[in-house]
């Protein structure tokens, strides 16, 4: 069965590790630190949040992607340390061919490695596929992000194939995207359980 996603309502996804809510503009002063101190955040991505300028202008696009209903942007909270961790998103919204994307994710230095990705992405897949009813997740990125490349392997994602000189990212060069997805029977036959071992073995 599938439920309605409405973007205009605040959903709040959180375990004992970590806490996503949707993105405010108020944000800004949260992430700012990243896009002053951490550019090399964006180095692989088709839009950077460097700077002043470029973190106010993704908040910006972000929330005015979620009033047009086709992205929905959460900020991420460490509960561990109560600090504020990055962000993630859905986008590629499509309600009605049951699919949306999963993506748009980073994070500050010091929470790589911490085991916070796969919470995230657990509560992200969960929400998806259990309450929304989502047949497909996919996931994107840059070909040359062996970083990316390993995370979404990590948590149970299927490699499908390399989209050539896909889109130009923010420094104007084009890049090779690679695309991995979760389905929902992948979901319940084993994704999610492996998944939870892994956090909780970590």
């Amino acid at each position: 069965m599938t439920h309605i996603f409405d973007t205009s309502k605040d959903y709040i996804l959180e375990n004992d590790v970590v806490l996503l809510r949707p993105m405010v503009a108020d944000d800004y002063e949260y992430l700012l630190y990243f896009a002053i101190n951490e550019p090399d955040i964006w180095k692989f991505s088709v839009i950077s949040a460097s700077g002043e300028k470029g973190m106010t202008n993704y908040i910006n696009t972000a929330l005015v992607q979620r009033t047009n209903k086709i992205e929905y942007a959460f900020i991420v909270l460490d509960k561990r340390t109560q600090q504020y961790a990055g962000s993630t998103r859905f986008y590629d919204i499509q309600l009605t061919n049951q699919t949306m994307q999963l993506g748009y994710t980073w994070y500050g230095s010091k929470f790589e490695g911490t085991g916070l990705n796969k919470n995230c992405k657990l509560l992200m897949l969960q929400f998806a596929f259990e309450t929304l009813g989502m047949e497909r997740i996919e996931f994107r990125a840059d070909n040359n992000n062996e970083r990316s490349k390993a995370a979404m392997r990590s948590i149970g994602c299927v490699e499908e194939a390399v989209l050539r000189s896909h889109v130009p990212t923010f420094t104007g060069a084009r890049r090779d995207s690679i695309i991995f997805s979760i389905l929902k029977n992948e979901w319940y036959g084993g994704v999610k359980e492996r998944l939870l071992a892994k956090i909780k073995n970590a």
